[in-house]
């Protein structure tokens, strides 16, 4: 059978492996030595004395029970001094003697030790003939961790039985070799061995650490086989529950427990722990349910498993309940996990007081709790906290950062303050080794992607060879931030292919991810496929998912399509609620979005400081300013929230919008002197603009220049102004200002999907490949459109040139050229769907309610403030925008 295995194991591993001569104890002589020497070498190695010597009446039969017996008691150490002390006296150990021996040392994960005794083996006799001491000897050193010596001492079994077979197998799975497991099963069966239930369970194992397909069709033989041979007991039933799981197939997880009659509560808890790993969060509450009605009592595991779900669905008065179980029944000092998940749990639910109560309340912490309270400090953004607490772990609790640590404290370092210099963090994890760490990388790449350097991402994420998930949503992430959407998508895309290879299967932190790239490309489409595959893995009812797609949604101009899965969703928290009032603002439907918010209050959903600027941003883009200034004046009495900056600047704008210009600069004028005004006379610039107000535009202007020097649009609103008002001059020198700071204009840009490319466009730019055929096409259009009395609006040109070329200038804008070809490169009667970066100007709103009559489409355009629905020749805003 040797040949089978030297078939499928590298030849490199059958050769003698080199094995450290330094000479450590030389504690095992096969001769007497003196008890002086004894005593010394006792001393050395076990920092206790040695064991006093028995009269040497006594029969071998006596040293190797009382061998055995403490083997049997886990008293390691003295197991080890009563062999010395036989060796001494001359006993000869026997076939009952060495595997006792060999359990204790592989217990005490000694392999040097292990090593002499194998030594030992060999000088007494046993180290062929015996099938008993070698199958001890192949579970030594897989404890020890030398895969070289499990496979020298197995390939030397001439008579290998089951426990042979067994022995390597489960090595080969502790070593993650997991084909080589399975080609070692296939030869113990071409060998005649029958296999047993623990066989087939560390061939289940094997199974399902494989890739999807392979791990399935094999695992499924596995299944059969057992239930052939009758091994389907429960240690099986539970291997293969997490086996079904862990591959995905939760229904033939949840088809084994209930079909097994001697579940119990591993049975139970592997079940919700697949659950939970696959997140179907829901789900695993009713089993909870159904496993206590069934009279299984939950253990430490059952609650460190559940208290996850509780932490995605922010179900905080669940989690509790839990906390509270755990405390009545000793769950948190019987197992480490439950601390953590409480701490976890507390964190998402934005409870972080209570989290580091549960911390403070735990004594002899383990570096897991360290790592829960650290990361969930950085995850709330409490980063000083996050770093103290990092500190203090290392200097007070002497515990070292593992890679999980590190992988909260890159984050919590970029966005500290205190921390300056964020790249020395870096250095920091190179300097403790943990640099390769997979997990410190994928930080690291997010760290520099925060950093405006998507660059070294890259470079980073190019340098990797084993890409896991976290990998790849890392990267997403970094592109979504740095607004690289197309960027993004892209990587979904190799994602995919690469997915193929490597069983890597989008979950829903990759969704979430990805679907703010649609919305801001108004890549409907490409959001379907992604909203199809969400329902297909059950991930579409999903809070983070479910919001995201109502965002998606939203955003792409499908109002009736967000509030469809917005009411799908079962569990919704103020992000889903703040979404779809947004959604509404967005829209110009204020009145929804009110009626949204009283909704929200009768489902006891606190709404918070985000709530209220959806709200008012609906109240202004729908010309409900009266309601809109009611919400405000009792935000604090009737909602419990205290007005910021940002609400103001949210009031600013709705009554500038509206026209009242000098209401918005009085309220200027009561903002809190602590707030920050930028925000707010940026709102008041943009309403001056709208109404050609020039003196109060001058003002807010200088505020902002003095509050944000670097911000172009500042110079832009202030230089249309002056155009507008025919100060050609004035409009000069602020774009000679803006030139000589350096302050570049934003580009207009707008983007367009089509088949499974977003195209872009850019105000002026002919490098698209159908540009000339699209400025062709908008010159008929002109044509068209003047015959139904359009007339141009050359005030939105800031350049003091002839009217002509004003108009051609208008002709090159983003948005037009988008429209156009949607047009020509669509069916006629389907909508079309252009995002723009910045607000539309007045003479592309008014194009477009013609170009929609003309062509006798509907054209859905979305600008930096709101939506634009044109249809047969009029807008959703009713020109108020």
């Amino acid at each position: 059978m040797s040949s089978c295995l030297h078939f499928l194991l590298p030849p490199v591993v059958s050769q003698p492996l080199p094995i450290s001569r330094h000479k450590r104890h030389h504690l095992l002589r096969a001769t007497r030595t003196s008890s002086t020497t004894l005593t010394e070498v006792s001393d050395a190695v076990f920092d206790v004395a040695p064991s006093k010597l028995i009269s040497q009446s006594r029969s071998p039969e006596f040293w190797i029970d009382s061998l055995r017996s403490k083997v049997r008691s886990n008293l390691l150490r003295e197991a080890v001094l009563t062999y010395i002390d036989m060796i001494v006296l001359g006993i000869t150990p026997d076939n009952f003697a060495f595997p006792a021996l060999l359990k204790a040392v592989a217990d005490l994960h000694d392999v040097d030790l292990g090593k002499q005794i194998h030594a030992h083996v060999y000088k007494f006799g046993y180290g062929v003939d015996s099938v008993t001491v070698a199958n001890t000897l192949v579970n030594l050193y897989r404890k020890c961790g030398d895969f070289g010596a499990v496979y020298k001492v197995f390939d030397r079994i001439t008579e290998r039985n089951q426990v042979s077979w067994n022995s390597m197998i489960s090595s080969l799975c502790s070593f993650e070799k997991w084909e080589m497991a399975l080609e070692a099963f296939r030869c113990m069966l071409d060998d005649d061995v029958e296999p047993s239930s623990f066989t087939l369970v560390s061939v289940a194992i094997a199974c399902s650490n494989l890739r999807v397909s392979q791990g399935l069709l094999l695992g499924k033989q596995v299944h059969g086989y057992s239930l052939r041979k009758g091994e389907l007991n429960s240690f099986m039933v539970n291997t293969l529950v997490a086996m079904y799981g862990k591959l995905g197939k939760l229904g033939s997880s949840k088809a084994l427990l209930g079909s097994f009659e001697g579940r119990d509560l591993v049975t139970w808890n592997t079940v919700l722990s697949s659950l939970c790993q696959n997140e179907q969060f829901l789900e695993a509450l009713e089993y909870l349910r159904e496993m206590v009605l069934n009279g299984v009592e939950p253990d430490g595991f059952t609650v460190s498993s559940v208290l996850p779900v509780c932490s995605h669905l922010e179900l905080l008065r669940t989690g509790k309940e839990m906390h509270a179980y755990a405390l009545k029944n000793g769950c948190l000092d019987e197992n480490s996990f439950v601390g953590s998940a409480l701490v976890d749990m507390y964190c998402n639910c934005k409870r972080v007081v209570s989290a580091r109560r549960v911390f403070d309340g735990i004594f002899g912490r383990k570096i897991g709790l360290w790592n829960a309270m650290i990361a969930g400090y950085a995850q709330n953004e409490h980063d000083e906290e996050a770093l103290s607490l990092f500190i203090e772990m290392e200097e007070s609790a002497g515990l070292l950062a593992n890679t999980t640590t590190m992988a909260s404290v890159v984050p919590a370092c970029v966005r500290s303050n205190a921390f300056s210099s964020k790249e020395a963090i870096h250095g920091f994890v190179v300097k403790r080794g943990l640099g390769e760490d997979r997990f410190v990388q994928n930080a690291l790449m997010d760290m520099y992607s925060r950093l405006g350097k998507i660059d070294i991402s890259e470079m980073i994420f190019g340098k990797l060879e084993d890409k896991d998930l976290v990998t790849w949503n890392t990267m997403i992430t970094g592109y979504v931030f740095s607004e690289c959407h197309e960027d993004a998508l892209l990587l979904l895309h190799k994602m995919q292919n690469f997915e193929r290879k490597a069983d890597l299967n989008p979950n829903s932190i990759t969704l979430m991810t990805i679907l703010p790239s649609c919305a801001a490309l108004s890549a409907l489409a490409k959001g379907k496929e992604i909203h199809a595959y969400s329902i297909k893995n059950n991930l579409a009812t999903s809070v983070a998912v479910g919001s995201a797609l109502v965002d998606m949604y939203a955003k792409c101009g499908c109002l009736h399509n967000a509030r469809k899965v917005f009411d799908q969703i079962p569990i919704k928290n103020v992000i889903t609620w703040n979404v779809i009032i947004m959604a509404y603002g967005m829209h110009g439907n204020g009145q929804d979005a009110i009626d949204l918010l009283k909704m929200m209050m009768v489902q006891k959903v606190k709404p918070n400081e985000v709530t209220f600027i959806s709200v008012f941003a609906a109240c202004s883009h729908s010309g409900m300013v009266d309601e809109g200034l009611r919400i405000f004046d009792n935000m604090r009495k009737e909602y419990g929230v205290e007005p910021s900056s940002d609400h103001y600047a949210c009031v600013v704008d709705l009554l500038g919008r509206a026209g009242r210009v000098k209401e918005a600069y009085q309220l200027m004028n009561t903002i809190p002197l602590d707030f920050d005004k930028a925000g707010a006379w940026s709102s008041l610039l943009g309403a001056c603009r709208i109404h050609n107000n020039l003196e109060i535009g001058e003002i807010a202007a200088q505020n902002l220049v003095q509050l944000e020097p670097d911000v172009a649009s500042h110079y832009v609103l202030l230089a249309n102004i002056y155009s507008s008002a025919g100060l050609w001059e004035k409009a000069t020198e602020v774009r000679r200002k803006m030139k000589e700071k350096g302050v570049r204009k934003e580009p207009g840009c707008s983007w367009i999907e089509y088949g499974d490319e977003v195209h872009k466009f850019i105000a002026g730019d002919s490098s698209h490949p159908q540009s000339e055929q699209l400025h062709g096409y908008l010159e008929t259009l002109w044509e068209k459109m003047r015959k139904e009395g359009y007339v141009p609006d050359t005030s939105c040109v800031l350049h003091n040139v002839e009217e002509a070329e004003k108009e051609v200038l208008l002709c090159g804008h983003s948005e037009k050229l988008a429209i156009a070809f949607g047009i020509l490169n669509t069916s006629p009667g389907t909508v079309i769907r252009v995002a723009k970066n910045l607000r539309v100007c007045n003479d592309c709103h008014q194009a477009t309610k013609f170009i929609s009559k003309i062509v006798d489409r509907e054209i859905i355009l979305r600008d930096v403030r709101r939506f634009h629905h044109f249809k047969n020749g009029t807008c959703s805003c009713g020109d108020y925008w």
